[in-house]
């Protein structure tokens, strides 16, 4: 194999496009919310999905909802949705490893910036920046994968 056909095989990771999807700010019950000095109970939800593009072009999101509500009350002060997405160049990899890719290396570039803007919504709406906690993205693809692997071996073993 020549020296070019080897640099044309090389694994390509790049990424071309940062950008936030979808973002809301939804304040059922202002402007009474704000009259309340009670520390918030946060309910996070977390979704990550990759599509291709095109060849070697995926579009991946990284989804959080954070729903803010008073401690024994069904009060919600404010639920933030928002969705970052990465358009990243993948070419190259051996198809073992893309998956691994898509569940975790790219999530994990997405995540700070998503962050970033729930911490910045939750200011610009008058509340105190929401701090969230790193998500381990390794483990969740190893549990899921761990618990699709049961769940195809418990189907397996009902056909028998």
């Amino acid at each position: 194999m020549t020296e070019a056909a080897q640099t044309n095989m090389q694994p390509i990771f790049n990424i071309e496009k940062l950008y936030v999807k979808d973002l809301s700010l939804e304040i059922p019950n202002a402007p009474a919310i704000f009259l309340e000095r009670e520390n918030p109970q946060i309910d996070l939800q977390l979704q990550t999905q990759a599509a291709p593009l095109e060849e070697g072009l995926f579009d991946v999101t990284v989804t959080v909802t954070v729903t803010a509500k008073l401690p024994g009350k069904d009060k919600v002060l404010f639920l933030i949705e928002a969705k970052q997405a990465g358009i990243f160049q993948i070419r190259n990899l051996p198809a073992e490893d893309m998956e691994t890719v898509l569940a975790v290396a790219c999530p994990n570039i997405l995540y700070p910036y998503l962050r970033e803007v729930v911490s910045d919504v939750a200011v610009r709406g008058g509340f105190a920046p929401v701090l969230l906690n790193p998500i381990n993205f390794e483990g969740i693809y190893q549990q899921q994968k761990q618990q699709s692997q049961a769940e195809g071996q418990a189907a397996e073993a009902v056909k028998h």
